[in-house]
């Protein structure tokens, strides 16, 4: 979300919204967090993607601004809106190296930035809940992201997290200088009590 908030997207498209957590975050840390104060008067526009129709609860009509049932590979092309950013997070798992390929470049056309979230480490797992959708199909590594332009690598000990698009290297270094800036200060804090004391 830290990734997320530095793009500032006002066009946001989730694929595979899960219980839609993202989509609340989004709506939390693009809108309430935007100065405005006024709660309810959302200005951004959080769409989502969901294969399996019988995920789809009230909490996802109340977040998301329009809701598209199917499958993104055949959706996505047909889409009208441009987005400014498209999430999948703990979605890419589930597509084939060449469904994964072919939906990563239906993204880049769709949206100016593409985030994707995916474990590192993939365990077998067959469809469940009833949805084949859920079936685990391939493990993601970096190198197979490098095709598709600028992209920024966020470190995390088992998720893959990867932003590309024009802007994904310069957030990515703002991202990484805050984040060491963070560390310092965190976990060298006596350096400030050695300096007060000999000055």
């Amino acid at each position: 979300m830290d990734l997320v908030v530095r793009l500032k997207p006002r066009k946001v498209l989730e694929i595979g919204p899960g219980f839609g957590k993202y989509g609340y975050l989004c709506r939390e840390y693009l809108e309430l967090w935007d100065g405005r104060n006024v709660y309810g008067d959302w200005q951004c526009r959080i769409d989502c993607i969901e294969a399996f129709e019988k995920y789809i609860t009230p909490v996802h009509r109340q977040i998301y601004t329009n809701i598209y049932s199917g499958n993104a590979l055949d959706l996505l092309p047909g889409l009208q809106e441009h987005y400014d950013l498209i999430l999948m997070v703990d979605v890419f798992e589930h597509f084939s190296l060449e469904e994964g390929n072919r939906l990563m470049k239906s993204c880049m056309e769709k949206a100016d930035h593409v985030m994707v979230a995916t474990p590192k480490s993939v365990n077998m797992q067959e469809d469940v809940f009833g949805n084949a959708f859920e079936t685990h199909r391939q493990e993601w590594k970096r190198s197979h992201f490098k095709p598709f332009g600028d992209h920024f690598f966020a470190p995390h000990h088992s998720t893959l997290i990867c932003l590309s698009g024009p802007k994904a290297l310069s957030i990515g270094k703002a991202y990484m200088r805050d984040q060491l800036k963070f560390y310092f200060k965190r976990h060298f804090r006596f350096l400030r009590i050695f300096k007060r004391l000999f000055n």
